[in-house]
């Protein structure tokens, strides 16, 4: 594995936990109806974010089209997050443009 490969790898693992994390904290909320697209596009983009971490550690063919897919997931989940005051949504917001930027230079 490459080093770019290494820190798309890195922040997608970041990424992911940090999606999970949010979306967890929104499901808490007392306006959880109000966070559905934000936990909607956490759960997707944690779910791709490791299905890029695995292609990449398997050395998979397809681990740039993954990625390609993976920066627009990001992309649109950041901006989601970004969009929500609570700390755990700018936390996710921040990694999701990390993750996103880490594909693109795939």
């Amino acid at each position: 594995m490459n080093e770019l490969q290494h820190r798309c790898r890195e922040a997608a693992d970041r990424c992911a936990a940090a999606c999970v994390q949010c979306a967890s904290a929104c499901l808490a909320l007392k306006r959880i109806d109000e966070m559905e697209k934000c936990i909607r596009l956490d759960a997707d983009c944690a779910a791709m974010c490791r299905l890029l971490s695995d292609a990449l550690a398997r050395d998979s063919e397809f681990a740039t089209d993954y990625a390609e897919l993976c920066a627009r997931l990001c992309g649109r989940c950041a901006d989601e997050c970004s969009r929500h005051p609570a700390a755990h949504c700018k936390t996710c917001s921040e990694a999701c443009r990390a993750c996103a930027e880490a594909c693109r230079a795939l």
